[in-house]
């Protein structure tokens, strides 16, 4: 199939609607294994991804952001998949945990039930290693999501500080500004 260019490109108005897609992803909520207890533990009080624009939904119709928390048993591929195709475009999945990176523990020569990997499903954006991983690096990983969705961390305006320059006493100093 042949791709046609558009007559005209809409790169600004492309760029202002990134930022309330990036700032407000929708969840998709399921777990396959023991990584679900810290996608669950991110969601709760104490780290509460709902700061950062997340908003867990039960539907694939309605979410945008599927994390695949856990082993993926051949038995259970085609429903991921299948939740996969009812997803709405754009989407983007993050594969938390050993198990869905690379088939974790259970990669070896005679296993035959589980998959070595969400990749040989579904296209993966961000991987959160880890068993289990901490909800800490769930929560970069969905930050690196919003990265990839507002097109980097320059363009990205919903973050208030930049982590690859300065040193800790730039840090303080800008706390002291805003205060």
């Amino acid at each position: 199939m042949r791709s046609v260019e558009p007559v005209v490109h809409l790169t600004v108005l492309e760029d202002i609607l990134r930022i309330p897609r990036a700032s407000s992803l929708m969840v998709l909520t399921f777990g396959l294994a023991c990584c679900a207890i810290e996608m669950m533990a991110a969601g709760a009080a104490k780290f509460d991804w709902g700061r950062f624009g997340v908003i867990p939904r039960s539907t694939p119709r309605q979410s945008d952001l599927m994390i695949i928390a856990g082993t993926i048993s051949r038995k259970m591929a085609p429903t991921v998949v299948t939740l996969w195709e009812q997803m709405a475009a754009p989407k983007w999945v993050i594969a938390m945990g050993n198990c869905a990176i690379s088939g974790g523990p259970f990669a070896h020569e005679s296993q035959y039930a589980i998959l070595n990997g969400a990749d040989e499903i579904v296209p993966v954006d961000v991987y959160v290693p880890g068993c289990p991983p901490r909800p800490e690096g769930l929560i970069q990983g969905i930050l690196a999501v919003q990265d990839k969705i507002t097109g980097g961390q320059k363009n990205n305006v919903l973050r208030r500080f930049d982590r690859r320059r300065g040193d800790k006493r730039d840090f303080v100093k800008r706390i002291k500004r805003i205060d």
